[in-house]
C-alpha cells in the first residue's frame, strides 16, 4: 500500500501543471484516460496504464537528464523525449507488472502506428499531438509497422492511445474519479507482483 499510496500523492502533486498544449492539467488528462478505461471494462492493467501513461511526463527528473521537445524558432514545449520510457521504466522500478509497463511504453508507439494506417486519425489529432509526432519518429513504416501489427498487445496499446487522445475534456472534473479512486487497484496489483 505504501509504494500504491506514494505514487497517488507524486502523481497528484506533480500533476498539476499544465499538460502540454492542451487546457487541462496533465493530472486530468490522466484521469479522464483512466476514467475511460474503467467504463469501457477494460481490466485493471488496462486501467492502471491509462491512468499512468504519461508520469514520465509528471514525475520530477533531474535537470541533467531532462530533454523536452521544442519547436523550431520557438520556446513552445510539446513534452519530454522518451516520456513513454521514462514512464515504463520507473513504473518497472516500483514493481509494476510486464503488461502494464509495456502499455505505458507504446502509447506513443500506437499513435505512430495509427498515424500510419489512418490519415483522418491524424487530423484527428490535437495540434500539440501533431507537432510531438514529428519528434516521435512520425508515422510508423515497414518493419516498425508490421511488428506493432504483430503485437499481441496491439488492441490495447490502441485503445489506450485512443483514451489518451480523448482525455482533454474541460470542465468535466465533477464528473471524473479523482486518483484516489485507483488507490487499491494499485495496492493489490503491486502486490500481487510480489
Amino acid at each position: 500500500m505504501e509504494r500504491a499510496s506514494a505514487l497517488i500523492l507524486a502523481l497528484e502533486k506533480f500533476g498539476q501543471g499544465d499538460y502540454i498544449g492542451e487546457s487541462i492539467s496533465q493530472l486530468e488528462h490522466s484521469l479522464q484516460a483512466a476514467s475511460q478505461a474503467r467504463d469501457s471494462g477494460a481490466d485493471d492493467e488496462l486501467i492502471l496504464a491509462a491512468l499512468l501513461h504519461d508520469i514520465g511526463q509528471i514525475i520530477p527528473l533531474e535537470q541533467s537528464k531532462e530533454v523536452k521537445m521544442k519547436l523550431d524558432n520557438s520556446t513552445q514545449n510539446v513534452g519530454r523525449v522518451g516520456h513513454e520510457t521514462i514512464g515504463a521504466e520507473y513504473l518497472r522500478t516500483l514493481g509494476f507488472s510486464d503488461k502494464v509497463c509495456r502499455l505505458v511504453g507504446s502509447h506513443v508507439a500506437a499513435k505512430r502506428y495509427l498515424t500510419a494506417v489512418d490519415r483522418s486519425y491524424h487530423d484527428s489529432l490535437s495540434s500539440a499531438s501533431q507537432k510531438s509526432l514529428q519528434f516521435q519518429g512520425g508515422p510508423f513504416r515497414g518493419a516498425e509497422l508490421q511488428a506493432f501489427m504483430e503485437d499481441p498487445l496491439q488492441d490495447q496499446m490502441v485503445a489506450l492511445r485512443l483514451w489518451d487522445d480523448r482525455a482533454k475534456v474541460e470542465g468535466i472534473e465533477d464528473t471524473t474519479p479523482r486518483a484516489m479512486a485507483y488507490l487499491d487497484m494499485m495496492a493489490n496489483h503491486l502486490s500481487s507482483e510480489q
